[in-house]
């Protein structure tokens, strides 16, 4: 393949290295408040809400006791940037492109010991994409790419009341599919013909990933608690065996790019005074797709790109059971210059979500006195 082995810029490097260590320093520095994948619209990272506290703001888990959550993100993207631009024109032209993602996670963790426990996530994606021009939908749904991770409190538990570090690794899975195909028609005399649809709305990357997750917490004033959390999905295969529709398989973008993804959020939240149990959150989350792989090559097709939102949330958490719920608005905007877009001297677009909407709920049971949380 004539991309067998990427050939970058030193300018495209020293950019790459650059934003990771920018990542790097976000997450360095939230950690120095303990003593805690993956997207928007055409950026495939569908990572879903993280926890904001000692799992969850319900205490820490025990050993033997099990917490079930399933999360649902729901976003509508159609604003297209180039860069940090936007592509105003798109929308006035009615050539924007829209894209409909619903995705459940469902997660179920285990506490081995106070300070170790393992989680399986299921997600179940649901989603849709037009270009608003166009006279056909593409739509995909099923069953995404299963993860499983272990993570383990830095502090004991039973000491680190105020405060606490967890870290945690584990493996995501290829079981979504990543070559959903639609019969559609272009109404070109042709009738309806099967087309790859957009990776953006895949429910598989069709390949594994490396899971680098972290959280941590502290406790400063007034009953409030800082909090940072995150997770970085590496993926070390280039690209998968999905040869999208029209491409000639020579192509540098032929096949969809297998590509990591990563989230960062923090924030504080506080307890209402007179409502036991709810809190109210606010705070940053980016969230998006590197142009360059932490591990292994970069070509195929992708989106490269971030978003950074402001969310505020409320949590509801009451005898081992917690709801809560969240919208990001975005306030930048970035799609940044992927690999092959640095060596054909190009800058491809993406379209973003304006918000992101959030919602989860989790329910705890075995173990000691969970019933009395």
């Amino acid at each position: 393949m004539l991309w067998k082995h990427r050939d970058v810029s030193p300018q495209a490097r020293s950019t790459h290295l650059v934003s990771m260590l920018l990542i790097a320093t976000m997450a360095v520095a939230s950690f120095a408040l303990s003593p805690t994948a993956l997207a928007q619209g055409c950026i495939v990272a569908r990572s879903s809400s993280q926890l904001m506290g000692p799992e969850s703001q319900a205490g820490y888990l025990q050993p033997g006791e099990f917490e079930s959550s399933v999360s649902y993100r729901h976003q509508f993207s159609f604003r297209h940037f180039v860069g940090s631009e936007e592509q105003t024109y798109r929308v006035q032209q009615g050539t924007q492109v829209m894209n409909k993602i619903n995705l459940q996670d469902l997660t179920l963790t285990y506490g081995v010991s106070t300070r170790c426990s393992l989680s399986l996530d299921v997600p179940v994606l649901l989603a849709s994409r037009r270009s608003n021009n166009s006279p056909y939908t593409t739509t995909a749904q099923g069953l995404g790419d299963l993860g499983v991770s272990a993570q383990a409190w830095v502090w004991n538990p039973k000491k680190a009341r105020r405060g606490n570090m967890s870290v945690g690794i584990g493996v995501v899975l290829p079981t979504g599919k990543s070559d959903v195909t639609n019969k559609v028609d272009k109404f070109d005399g042709k009738g309806p013909q099967p087309v790859v649809v957009d990776y953006s709305i895949q429910p598989g990357t069709g390949g594994t990933g490396i899971v680098f997750r972290w959280q941590a917490f502290r406790a400063v004033f007034g009953g409030a608690v800082a909090y940072v959390n995150g997770n970085y999905i590496a993926t070390p295969q280039n690209f998968n065996n999905t040869l999208r529709t029209g491409q000639s398989p020579s192509s540098l973008t032929a096949y969809n790019s297998i590509s990591d993804q990563y989230l960062i959020e923090g924030g504080i939240t506080r307890p209402f005074s007179r409502i036991r149990g709810l809190t109210w959150s606010l705070g940053p989350r980016i969230e998006g797709v590197p142009a360059y792989d932490l591990i292994g090559d970069d070509m195929g097709f992708r989106r490269p790109g971030y978003a950074i939102s402001i969310v505020p949330g409320f949590q509801y958490a009451r005898s081992g059971q917690m709801f809560s719920f969240g919208i990001g608005k975005a306030i930048y905007r970035n799609r940044t210059q992927s690999a092959t877009d640095a060596l054909t001297g190009t800058h491809g677009d993406a379209a973003f979500a304006d918000y992101v909407w959030l919602g989860s709920y989790s329910a705890r049971f075995g173990g000691p006195g969970h019933g009395e949380r």
